[in-house]
């Protein structure tokens, strides 16, 4: 079914009487400055900062003024006279505050017409939802002359992606002692600049091992200062990876942060029998993504370690995933067990394996989440298709996390939502005697500092229930 199509009219100079007006009514939100500041590059805080503005009256009535004159704009473009109107000149005086979530009608009334060069002046005025004046003035236009009759444009819809979870999850660890990090061959500028800045914001305090020339040359060459950091000299990439690890185990640091070397070449030195930083728990790596589209944090595992887990493995996964959503505040994670179908089909290990570990939950093998599975993952995200599906489940449609089947749906999963819809992927590596800050070479300074953030999340909880247990 087409949608109906809406027109609009102009009145020409000669259809215009003296008396005339015409009204438009909006409701200002955050959004609507927002724009107007995207638009304008008018970032004033007076504008942007609620607080700010509740400080500076004036300022505010200025800032949200501005988009109170915008609506008079409309009126006169769209309305009175309409299509082809020239505004020539426009005197405003703001009253009152316009503030997000105020009502403001726009109403023009014709005061006066000239003949010649056509043209109208015409009073304005704002009120808001109290009908209050917060805005008065008078405009000058040209009066079109020939009759327009055309649909109205439809504008596309715009949304502000927003990535305000990882400022929480900064201002979390924003108090609190720095945590003892060893950062495993930090020779590329990216992995040095995200260690200066965590060590700049007390999050941690770096020990730098590797190739002290190299580390040294790159510091020069990017502007980085790591005269306070500790550096521990070793000849290549592989050797920072065993003596990280080394400092590790013996208690010298709390976390460990993979610089510009491979991952495997990493977790080869972490998965060692008799030197590494193994536990009975499997490790696995975990994304907090910050979807601007989605209305929670979004945690997905495994798309970085475990390439085809077994079940047992697929546990473990869930359980460490479990840990950082209860460590990022979410009391009672739900767990959407991911396949290409809602239901149990014995050719698909995937559904076998969802399936297996409901009932590992239903029996306490697994606690602290809600477990449902399996979902396909738009039954896991959008209440609608779980509506639709008519699948009645708590995890359905609203997931915390996100258990795929394997390492290459993990991996294409994170990239689309990183690549197709602007979300951040901060990630960490769970599971080992300490987290592990796993980062890419691909990753913005936010998803950066966002993934050390949240291994120092989970450190500082990990010592403080070491320090409750002695």
């Amino acid at each position: 079914m087409m949608p109906d199509v809406i027109m609009i009219e102009n009145r020409t100079f000669d259809e215009i009487a003296i008396g005339d007006s015409a009204s438009i009514a909006k409701k200002l939100t955050g959004q609507d400055i927002e724009l107007f500041a995207l638009v304008s590059g008018d970032v004033n805080p007076a504008h942007m900062d609620p607080a700010f503005a509740k400080t500076d009256i004036f300022q505010s009535i200025i800032a949200h003024g501005m988009w109170g004159g915008g609506l008079i704009s409309s009126v006169l473009g769209m309305e009175l006279p309409g299509p082809g109107t020239v505004y020539l000149s426009q005197s405003l005086r703001f009253l009152g505050p316009v503030r997000v979530a105020d009502t403001i009608t726009a109403t023009v009334t014709v005061t006066e017409k000239q003949a010649e060069h056509h043209r109208v002046m015409l009073d304005c005025r704002c009120v808001n939802q109290h009908g209050e004046d917060v805005i008065v003035g008078q405009a000058e236009v040209k009066a079109p002359t020939e009759k327009v009759r055309r649909a109205q444009i439809n504008l596309p819809d715009v949304k502000i992606a927003r990535h305000d979870r990882y400022r929480a999850l900064l201002a979390a660890v924003a108090d609190g002692e720095p945590i003892l990090t060893a950062v495993v061959h930090p020779c590329d500028a990216s992995s040095l600049l995200a260690v200066a800045d965590a060590a700049r914001r007390r999050m941690i305090t770096p020990i730098l091992v590797g190739p002290q020339p190299k580390i040294r040359a790159t510091a020069a060459a990017c502007g980085v200062d790591i005269s306070d950091f500790r550096m521990v000299d070793t000849a290549h990439s592989h050797a920072a990876a065993a003596q990280a690890v080394a400092l590790i185990r013996s208690g010298e640091a709390q976390l460990l942060m993979k610089g510009s070397l491979h991952t495997d070449e990493l977790m080869s030195s972490v998965m060692a029998n008799d030197t590494g930083l193994r536990t009975d728990r499997r490790l696995s790596h975990i994304y907090l993504m910050d979807v601007p589209s989605y209305p929670r944090p979004l945690l997905i595992t495994d798309a970085a370690i475990n390439i085809e887990p077994t079940l047992a493995d697929k546990a473990d996964i869930i359980r460490n995933a479990i840990d950082l959503a209860h460590a990022i505040g979410i009391d009672l994670p739900r767990v959407a067990i991911l396949a290409a179908v809602e239901t149990v089909n014995p050719k698909m290990r995937s559904t076998l394996d969802a399936a297996a570990l409901c009932k590992m939950a239903d029996r306490g093998q697994i606690v602290g989440g809600l477990i449902d599975g399996p979902l396909a993952f738009d039954n896991a995200v959008s209440p609608e298709a779980a509506r639709d599906k008519a699948i009645v489940s708590p995890v359905a449609g609203c997931a915390d996390i996100l258990v795929v089947p394997d390492i290459e749906a993990g991996n294409m999963l994170a990239k689309q939502l990183t690549f197709l819809a602007g979300a951040d992927a901060a990630g960490i590596v769970l599971g080992a005697r300490v987290p592990i800050i796993l980062t890419s070479r691909a990753d913005s300074e936010r998803t950066r500092i966002a993934s050390c953030a949240l291994a120092v999340l989970m450190a500082r909880q990990r010592l403080l229930a070491a320090q409750a247990a002695t």
